[in-house]
């Protein structure tokens, strides 16, 4: 397939695998974005963004990420960090009085970052208004135990995630993490990358489509269900339901974990700014910030029983994992999201990448694999 865009000299096999993604993986619409020591050197894009009316892929196209979110909190809570505004390792309590209850005094927001907290899911259930709402999920939080003792053991918390950092946020700070982010850093950057789109950006943006021959969820009492749905108040990954993935309800309101939007050059470059600077702004995160961002939290046999997939978790990224998520070594840091998107950054190699597809796939997609492969070859030689 023909694409839009342009890779530098030197970096023509990712072009080259993004041509193959339509040819061979059937893209429907996409684009990858790739910095190397705060310059942008790929910046590709084809296919179809709504393949209901043909709308055309473009330049600055934003998409739902889903769990590709949890870098954008994870980069913000990081930052509040470096800045000497929040302990990561002091009990979250402090900064949430009412969160301190219940076996959850001890809580420090590492645990949380880490998957260790014992929060992966909702005792209480809210409704998915309620969800949209935000405080019903904070209160939530605040009255439940969790289920095990924080910081001994691990599950994924899918959604919890968000709105447990988020909240910290947002007694620090005073904003919600989708406005704190756009304050403090995507503002000034021009990045099409939100968390809690604005209602005049719906319509441009990338519909999801499902891929045939996705595998269906487990039945509704597993850990699994629960912690992809809210407990079946999202609908997955609902692509016509009005409490799923292209519904403007959830792509407006601030589902901080999985609810982000954006265009790949919006996560490129955010995660090039997080690891090197861009077009000669300083970096946002310190060499001693990622240091510790990316020493391995968590990794194994999770605590509910999902399948190990290889997985390995920083500080709220994931690290490179060679079985599941092949980065480009030690320092590497980012996130996948449901559906194939994924960021990254390291610090090493001075990169910031990014890949974002509307046609959701599954576990194992080839598609960013590739591409990533093709990053690698061109950055390490």
């Amino acid at each position: 397939m023909k694409h839009n865009g342009w890779a530098d000299e030197g970096f023509g096999p990712v072009a080259d695998e993004f041509s193959r993604n339509f040819d061979e993986f059937g893209e429907l619409g996409a684009a990858v974005s790739l910095f190397v020591d705060g310059r942008q050197v790929v910046n590709l894009w084809g296919g179809i963004a709504d393949e209901r009316d043909g709308r055309a892929w473009e330049a600055d196209t934003a998409a739902p990420v889903f769990s590709t979110a949890k870098g954008i909190v994870t980069i913000c809570a990081l930052h509040l960090a470096q800045e000497g505004r929040l302990d990561l390792d002091a009990p979250m309590a402090g900064y949430w009085p009412e969160f301190g209850q219940r076996g959850k005094e001890g809580i420090t927001l590492r645990m949380v970052l880490a998957h260790r907290a014992g929060l992966p899911v909702l005792d209480l259930t809210p409704g998915f208004d309620e969800i949209m709402q935000w405080d019903p999920v904070v209160r939530a939080l605040e009255v439940q135990e969790p289920y095990w003792e924080p910081g001994t053991a691990h599950e994924y918390h899918g959604h919890t995630f968000g709105w447990l950092v988020g909240e910290a946020i947002r007694r620090i700070t005073g904003l919600t993490p989708g406005a704190y982010f756009r304050k403090a850093i995507a503002d000034e950057l021009g990045l099409r990358t939100w968390i809690g789109v604005p209602q005049e950006e719906v319509p441009r943006l990338a519909r999801l489509t499902e891929a045939e021959g996705r595998p269906g969820l487990p039945g509704p009492e597993s850990i699994f269900y629960r912690i992809l749905t809210m407990n079946g108040e999202f609908v997955f990954p609902g692509i016509d339901d009005p409490r799923g993935w292209n519904s403007p309800a959830m792509l407006t309101a601030e589902v901080p974990a999985t609810g982000a939007v954006s265009s790949a050059g919006g996560l490129a470059a955010l995660y090039a700014v997080a690891a090197t600077g861009v077009d000669g702004r300083p970096r946002l995160l310190s060499h001693e910030t990622i240091t510790d961002a990316v020493r391995e939290q968590t990794a194994g046999a999770s605590w509910g029983g999902i399948p190990d997939m290889g997985a390995r978790w920083g500080t709220g990224f994931t690290i490179d994992s060679p079985g599941v998520l092949p980065l480009l070594g030690a320092r590497s840091f980012g996130h996948e999201g449901s559906g194939g998107s994924v960021a990254f950054g390291d610090d090493e190699f001075g990169v910031g990448f990014a890949y974002v597809p509307n046609r959701m796939v599954g576990h194992g997609d080839p598609r960013a694999r590739r591409l990533m492969a093709a990053v690698q070859g061109c950055v390490k030689g």
